[in-house]
């Protein structure tokens, strides 16, 4: 086993850093800070971070085929131009729902784009509820509703040979599988097939690595964990330097480094100065195993 070796990268002081994607095309990384409503991009070359400022809690970041990006923006779906700052709404879901927003969401290897909502939180990881649910934008920009009574959508990937797919409701302490239909994005036969232990705390963002074992930032737990989906167990343990862990994904040039984001809302000054890296980008490398590329929203 090599060693494992982790540093923060863009020092930004998320209020909650989330949602990180490898952009191969740019050779960046993606992310986004939720409260502090911007959409970032972080260069290895230049060490820098820009930021797109946008108007709503924005949740999540996808590649999108046709160039740009794709993002979740407070109970909407839209389109991102980088270069030009202009974001366009492409449709909106829990219209009923004054309380709610997006959180995190990922593109399947179709090309739609899962994303799922929660109730506003009046702190961190207290909110009502049963408020969200778990949808999907279609490349025809329809979209379908999947189920409701969700506390805080969470972690999505798909399995290697794309019959599975992994979600985290993170209040249900439980990374859950369900069968999936590639062809028509249809999910059903739901199964926990990990319970976190009470040190790891509340399952956040989720990715999958090419030996199919699933990586768990564990919000409040300090670390992420490598789960092997088959048996139930836990893999692997690494801790960082921040509580408030939220999500990963696995990046640079052959998909070897692992980006980790995290939070700093809800931390007093003095638990602050204890971490001054909440709410920074780590990348960890050594971990031996890679990651495979995003895939991009079809519309």
């Amino acid at each position: 086993m090599s060693s494992v070796r982790i540093e923060c990268v863009a020092k930004e002081g998320c209020r909650i850093g989330e949602s990180p994607v490898w952009d191969q095309k740019e050779g960046a990384l993606l992310f986004v800070d939720i409260t502090g409503r911007k959409v970032c991009r972080w260069s290895p070359l230049t060490g820098q971070t820009q930021a797109i400022p946008v108007d709503a809690p924005v949740s999540s970041v996808a590649l999108r085929q046709s160039g740009d990006y794709v993002i979740t923006l407070g109970t909407k779906f839209a389109a991102l131009k980088w270069k030009e700052q202009l974001v366009t709404s492409l449709t909106q879901v829990d219209k009923d729902k004054v309380n709610t927003r997006f959180n995190d969401g990922k593109v399947d290897p179709a090309g739609r784009y899962f994303a799922g909502t929660m109730a506003e939180e009046t702190r961190p990881a207290v909110l009502e509820r049963h408020q969200g649910s778990l949808y999907t934008l279609f490349p025809d920009l329809s979209v379908v509703k999947h189920f409701d009574q969700v506390d805080i959508s969470n972690g999505l990937d798909w399995s290697l040979d794309h019959r599975t797919f992994f979600y985290i409701d993170s209040l249900s302490y439980s990374v859950d599988a369900f069968d999936y239909d590639l062809q028509t994005g249809k999910i059903g036969n739901r199964r926990s097939i990990y319970k976190l232990e009470k040190e790891e705390s509340i399952p956040d963002g989720m990715c999958i690595d090419t030996e199919g074992k699933l990586w768990v930032a564990c919000y409040d737990g300090g670390r992420v964990i490598r789960l092997d989906p088959e048996t139930g167990k836990r893999l692997q343990t690494v801790k960082l330097p921040v509580d408030k862990t939220t999500s990963c994904c696995f990046g640079g040039k052959d998909y070897s480094e692992m980006y980790v984001t995290s939070a700093s809302d809800g931390m007093d000054k003095e638990w602050l100065s204890r971490q001054p890296q909440a709410g920074g980008v780590f990348k960890i490398t050594g971990l031996g195993v890679k990651g495979i590329p995003p895939y991009p929203f079809a519309g």
